[in-house]
């Protein structure tokens, strides 16, 4: 079996799949951040295809652009916000599992679990 990565965004506030949020994906090794995928969510908050596949045991950090979204979608204005850009780090011990890693969003909060 082949592992992949894949996630999710939904928008909690709005109660609807979260549209147009940039997604970037890092290796991480020590201090190291090496970009090694990017995308933007679809009409169902979701990415057109796995963001890696096939997998490396190793840590891993997804970047989302809730700001962008937020302030896009009208639910957060011009000024500094609580929530711009959201890490979420996380490891992949078995390279030939799924992992899924999903993104709850509301303009003042946030959350995330390994779903399937």
């Amino acid at each position: 079996m082949v592992g992949r990565l894949t996630t999710h965004v939904l928008d909690t506030a709005r109660g609807k799949p979260a549209a147009g949020v940039r997604i970037t994906l890092y290796r991480i090794s020590g201090n190291s951040h090496r970009k090694i995928a990017e995308t933007v969510t679809n009409a169902d908050g979701r990415t057109d295809a796995p963001m890696l596949t096939p997998l490396e045991v190793g840590s891993y950090e997804l970047v989302f652009g809730a700001g962008d979204y937020l302030r896009a979608t009208g639910q957060a204005g011009d000024g500094v916000l609580f929530l711009d850009e959201i890490p979420i780090r996380f490891g992949v011990p078995d390279a030939e599992a799924h992992y899924h890693v999903p993104l709850l969003i509301s303009p003042f909060a946030y959350s995330t679990y390994r779903g399937s």
